[in-house]
C-alpha cells in the first residue's frame, strides 16, 4: 500500500513540520514519483519505530541517527545472507 504525503500525515499522526525535518535528516526517504512523494507501509514502521524512540526511550535525535542507521545496516545483511542461502540452495539443487 502507498500512501500520498497528506494521507501518510493522517495515518502517521504526525505534524507537517515533523515530517519535513524527518525528511530533512533522511530518517524517512519516501520513493518519488510522478504525482509526488509517495510512502509505504515501511516509512509508515519507520515512523512509529521513530516515535517510540523519541517519545517513549527519550533518544536525541544524534541516537535516533544511529539506531536508524544500524537498522539499515541489520535490514541489508539479512539481504545479502537470504540471496547467499538461495544461491547455495541452488548449487545444492
Amino acid at each position: 500500500m502507498t500512501m500520498t504525503k497528506q494521507d501518510f500525515l493522517v495515518v502517521s499522526g504526525l505534524e507537517v513540520q515533523t515530517l519535513e525535518l524527518w525528511l530533512e535528516h533522511e530518517w524517512l526517504v519516501p520513493e518519488e514519483t510522478s504525482s509526488g512523494p509517495t510512502y509505504s507501509e515501511i516509512d509508515l514502521a519507520r515512523a512509529h519505530l521513530i516515535q517510540d524512540l523519541k517519545s517513549d526511550l527519550g533518544v536525541n535525535d544524534e541516537g535516533i541517527h544511529i539506531v536508524l542507521h544500524l537498522v539499515d545496516q541489520l535490514h541489508g545483511m539479512r539481504r545479502l545472507l537470504a540471496a547467499l542461502h538461495d544461491d547455495l540452495k541452488e548449487k545444492k539443487d
